[in-house]
């Protein structure tokens, strides 16, 4: 295939690095939306999306009007997300946005839902969620953590919405961000009540882990049309 890297940081330079590895080329290099058309993207097979908040719509309609799937891995504009789809589904375009692209994150959301699943029947236990990531990262929480509290709220009867930083309310799940120099992600899930503490955790030991993923994506997207996530691809 030959990849659109619209995003070129640390993560687009890790999802080329994997790309070339599995014999894909990488034509276009964009940092910032005014670099490219949707004219330049028509000869591309597919495009990888890893920019800001502010240019990710922007960005991912460029794709559909130049007819090519996008993989997108930003984050902080899913509120966005209900009128994407809807563009994507009624003009026949193809979306895949995952909040993390590890397979091993992936994962981690399955077991964080079935846990508060366990969880809605033991209201002694409290949960709570911390997130480390590097100084770079411009939103917070992480899109992985309102992912992770999503899937706790969507089972856990006594917490009714997510707050971030400390929980003011017993109905609040707390989501603590840190930043801090070059840590490529921990995201931790813990339940606490009176005599322990159970804990989920995943700490990235790099970033390979997402690229893998990116590239995985939008290795499995080619061909359909539709608006899909890593649940599709790995079957969870």
């Amino acid at each position: 295939m030959n990849i659109a890297l619209i995003g070129y940081g640390t993560m687009g330079r890790a999802v080329e690095e994997i790309a070339l590895q599995r014999g894909h080329s990488t034509g276009l290099k964009a940092n910032r939306s005014f670099d490219f058309t949707p004219d330049d993207l028509r000869s591309f097979d597919v495009a990888v999306e890893f920019t800001e908040p502010g240019s990710a719509v922007a960005n991912i309609y460029k794709c559909f009007e130049a007819g090519i799937p996008v993989v997108c891995g930003t984050t902080g504009w899913y509120q966005r997300l209900p009128e994407v789809k809807t563009e994507c589904e009624n003009n026949g375009n193809t979306l895949f946005y995952a909040s993390n692209f590890s397979p091993g994150v992936n994962m981690l959301f399955h077991i964080n839902e079935k846990l508060a699943e366990l969880m809605n029947a033991n209201p002694d236990y409290s949960p709570r969620i911390e997130e480390i990531h590097h100084l770079r990262k411009k939103d917070a929480p992480s899109g992985t953590a309102i992912t992770l509290a999503e899937g706790i709220l969507n089972h856990l009867d006594r917490k009714v919405k997510w707050v971030s930083g400390e929980a003011a309310e017993s109905s609040e799940l707390a989501v603590v961000s840190h930043r801090m120099d070059d840590v490529p992600g921990v995201h931790e899930v813990t339940y606490h009540s009176d005599v322990d503490v159970i804990s989920l955790r995943h700490e990235a030991k790099n970033r390979k882990g997402f690229a893998f993923g990116a590239v995985l994506a939008a290795e499995w997207i080619t061909n359909k049309k539709g608006v899909y996530t890593m649940r599709n691809l790995l079957h969870l």
